[in-house]
């Protein structure tokens, strides 16, 4: 299964023997390719090589992710496929309250901590899960050439195409099978698994403090997750930027109360007067 191939590490033709690793993230897309990849291994190991599966733990999943993470596991290493767990040393809430970062000291900025990620900066991927990764991943390289499994489908072309998902070692089953995002759920629904219910109430099912949720998203975090969104209220009193550009969390504790409240009255919440009471709310309910 370990086949020798020319190694990628400038070494010129040293052969290393080749290691294929699934990316886990135990979202929908990863999971169906590591369901569907296994089940192709097992009836031809030689097409189809498996050597191990990756996946690493940020700290902020939903409990249902765990569980779906740890179901996985045990289908893997029952197959006989290793699975390995990655963590960073440095936990979620330091890096976003504690961290000084050595770039502040000539800054402007005297803030402690990265504070909430953002589009521009998203300091949790790179830090705890990407570099984690890659670390891993490069001790393996000085024995094997690495065979990275990404589960990215087929529709998401734009992905595909950025440079970090041209490298050679890199597979894309799912873009070569033609598989769908929308596939993929389908897939992972028909062998049994549901996340508890997650994908019903979110679009990608990340960390559960993500402030790039949509409104919807977190309308869903409030009222199905109450333990984790009090987490949320207390992580905003606890660093120095707003968690969306729009929103802090109180304002938007605010604005789903008014919301509901509008509801119960029938009035609708997506018009010009509701955003203009909404506004008065606001600031009405910041004053006291």
């Amino acid at each position: 299964m370990k086949n020798p191939r020319p190694s990628p590490d400038g070494e010129g033709m040293k052969m290393k023997p080749e290691y294929w690793v699934l990316n886990l993230s135990g979202g929908k897309d990863s999971t169906a390719l590591g369901l569907e990849w296994l089940t192709r291994h097992r009836a031809d190991p030689v097409t189809y090589p498996l050597d191990e599966v990756v996946f690493c733990d940020v700290g902020m999943d939903f409990p249902a992710m765990m569980d779906h993470v740890a179901r996985l596991e045990h289908i893997f290493t029952d197959a006989g496929i290793r699975f390995t767990r990655l963590k960073s040393e440095t936990s979620f809430e330091y890096l976003m309250f504690e961290h000084w970062p050595n770039f502040r000291e000539n800054s402007k900025f005297h803030n402690q901590g990265f504070s909430w990620p953002s589009f521009q900066s998203r300091w949790c991927t790179t830090l705890l899960k990407t570099e984690i990764i890659e670390r891993y991943l490069n001790q393996l390289r000085a024995q094997y050439a690495v065979i990275q499994l990404v589960g990215l489908a087929a529709d998401e072309q734009e992905r595909l195409a950025k440079p970090n998902n041209q490298n050679p070692n890199h597979r894309h089953p799912l873009a070569d099978w033609g598989w769908t995002e929308a596939d993929c759920l389908v897939y992972c629904y028909l062998k049994g698994f549901n996340w508890g219910g997650l994908y019903q109430l979110f679009k990608r099912v990340s960390c559960w403090c993500c402030p790039l949720q949509n409104l919807q998203e977190l309308r869903n975090l409030r009222k199905y997750f109450p333990d984790l969104w009090e987490r949320l209220l207390d992580m905003e009193h606890k660093t120095w930027r707003k968690f969306r550009a729009d929103f802090s969390v109180d304002q938007l504790e605010i604005r789903f109360q008014f919301e509901e409240e509008r509801l119960a009255q029938g009035k609708p919440i997506n018009t010009r007067e509701f955003h203009r009471a909404l506004k008065e709310k606001i600031k009405e309910c910041e004053q006291k």
